[in-house]
């Protein structure tokens, strides 16, 4: 009879917490701020520079395709809600571009940069940084 009880406290008490749902999706890190009195929720957000890379060799229509591929891997995920703020420098020098990740992970925003066509085919590297942002704040 000890076996089974044994086995029965097992299945009912201890199954349960091993099933339990370990892939939660981390959040953002957050803290409270008070600013001239008014308070604000800031937030981790993760700044990727992207910037030129080794391999800018390809023929222009190459380097069409590949810049296309970027822009839609950069635009897929802005409507899902992991960039915020995207878009190109302008100028000639070093960095071609930044966007503002909205992930939980520097890890996370590593990732997802470096699966961008562009970072891909060797056109742009990739430089990540956390950066403090009021929540919900934009450019003005």
């Amino acid at each position: 009879m000890k076996p089974f009880a044994i086995v029965t406290f097992l299945l009912l008490f201890c199954f349960p917490v091993l099933a339990q749902d370990t892939t939660k999706t981390p959040v953002p890190e957050t803290f409270e701020h008070v600013w001239e009195g008014q308070a604000f929720t800031m937030q981790k957000y993760f700044i990727v520079f992207l910037k030129s890379g080794p391999d800018r060799s390809q023929d222009e229509e190459n380097a069409a395709e590949i810049q296309a591929a970027h822009l839609a891997y950069l635009g897929d995920l802005y409507k899902k809600g992991i960039i915020n703020l995207n878009g190109p420098t302008g100028g000639e020098g070093n960095i071609r571009g930044f966007s503002v990740y909205n992930v939980a992970t520097i890890e996370e925003a590593v990732k997802y940069a470096e699966n961008d066509p562009a970072v891909k085919s060797g056109r742009l590297v990739v430089e990540v940084h956390p950066w403090w942002l009021a929540k919900g704040s934009g450019v003005k």
